[in-house]
């Protein structure tokens, strides 16, 4: 079913007209007439590749759990079809009001899979905070859209798109939407509840979060807060530059000093989605398709790497990095897979995060040279908590007190690699398919 789902997703892609700036594929459907909002829905340029985004990695999911769930099997499968539905349904949402509701609907499904197939014992207090975090920014959202409801008696997004409000009336309504979608990115200091979401989740469960879930902040400052309220957006661009270099670098410091290796990569995640605010904020073209580009590369490395951290879990029941070494020599395949989905991590020419960091700097420079080149440290960090990852981990001496038996990947895992490897490289290698939607 999640196959059809995906193959389904690519028939959009397919019949998608590249020389209009109109939404595609629309389709209204009224669901409370006496007030004028509709179930409206479709899909541009942005939303496209997010959709397929979502639907690549269900399967995916779906087939890690396929032999480490061992309880609850089928509720585990109904979550994560109600989760895709959920996501599918934020990134085509044409109406406010509609996108609030899947937007707070995708906290549902995604606390059950934390709390019940969670891999320690404080997965329920990682799941409450995941889901008290992101609930409470939302509900301010949700007053701001009450407010644009009974100010301009619509929710349609684009009629709202066309309307102005007064400036101070935009700062208001700014910061509303910034409330919730910084929760999501995560910007600091409201990222904390990310690596502990991270580390008590499974690994599908890290996948679906850091593959998909983290772009909901991003994608709604770019759907909305930026088109909706432009004169915002300028008067708060340095207050978002501000945060986004602290988070770079200070997620990056945090970083190298993990021990865990989910909270490493989760750690390093906030880093890159703030990357992307950057890229974002820059308001010009360079930037905008940098950061969507780094979504989606973010998505599949990122996606990719806890896949690795899983196939080591599921083998040794043990997340921490001191135990590991020499794996080289025992897990030849899982040591070049993990080598390559580790460059590409710090942005290696050739891979899919060089192409999006390389326009966003290009877009940052144009705005703010010193914005550009303080991000750029992000850069040398990344390498530096990457390579020494790796090399705790694949190389150095055995560990024979801790681990006793080896297995390589076997042929699902590799299979369930490869369609990851290919996307990062032909997003890396052409870039041009995915910029000119």
């Amino acid at each position: 079913t999640s196959l059809i789902t995906f193959l389904y997703s690519l028939f959009f892609w397919i019949r998608f007209e590249n020389d209009t700036a109109k939404f595609q594929f629309v389709e209204t459907i009224r669901w409370l007439p006496y007030s004028n909002i509709n179930f409206y829905i479709g899909i541009d340029g942005i939303s496209l590749f997010f959709v397929i985004l979502t639907t690549f990695l269900t399967p995916i999911c779906i087939l890690v759990g396929f032999y480490s769930v061992k309880s609850y099997k089928k509720e585990y499968m109904i979550a994560f079809f109600i989760c895709e539905s959920f996501l599918i349904a934020v990134f085509c949402s044409l109406d406010l009001l509609i996108f609030y509701v899947f937007f707070e609907s995708v906290l549902i499904p995604m606390f059950i899979i934390i709390g019940v197939w969670g891999s320690r014992q404080r997965k329920i207090k990682a799941a409450y905070q995941f889901f008290l975090y992101t609930l409470m920014g939302s509900l301010f959202m949700l007053l701001a859209i009450l407010f644009i409801f009974f100010q301009t008696g619509t929710t349609d997004l684009q009629i709202l798109l066309t309307t102005e409000f007064s400036e101070r009336r935009q700062i208001l309504l700014w910061i509303a939407f910034f409330a919730s979608f910084s929760v999501k990115v995560p910007m600091v200091p409201v990222h904390i509840w990310l690596p502990e979401a991270h580390v008590e989740a499974p690994t599908a469960g890290s996948v679906i979060l850091a593959g998909i879930l983290l772009k909901l902040g991003t994608y709604g400052f770019l759907r909305f807060s930026i088109p909706m309220f432009p004169e915002a957006t300028l008067y708060f661009t340095p207050f978002i530059y501000t945060l986004s270099v602290i988070a770079i670098i200070y997620t990056s410091l945090t970083t190298i000093r993990q021990i865990d290796l989910k909270k490493i990569i989760a750690y390093s995640s906030v880093a890159h989605m703030n990357f992307v605010t950057i890229g974002m904020f820059s308001l010009n073209i360079q930037g905008i398709e940098g950061s969507i580009l780094l979504m989606l590369s973010h998505g599949l490395v990122s996606s990719a790497l806890f896949l690795c951290v899983g196939a080591l879990y599921d083998r040794h029941k043990t997340r921490i990095v001191k135990y590991y070494g020499g794996l080289v020599s025992t897990m030849p395949i899982f040591s070049t897979i993990f080598l390559f989905f580790t460059l590409a991590n710090m942005s290696l020419p050739g891979t899919s995060s060089f192409i999006g960091e390389f326009l966003i700097l290009v877009g940052a420079f144009q705005r703010n040279s010193l914005v550009a080149t303080l991000a750029a440290l992000g850069m040398i960090l990344g390498a530096a908590y990457s390579l020494w990852l790796y090399n705790r981990v694949v190389f150095g001496n055995f560990k024979p007190n801790f681990i006793l038996k080896f297995s390589d990947l076997n042929r699902r895992e590799v299979l369930i690699f490869l369609p990851f490897i290919v996307g990062v490289m032909w997003m890396g290698v052409y870039p041009e398919v995915f910029l000119e939607c």
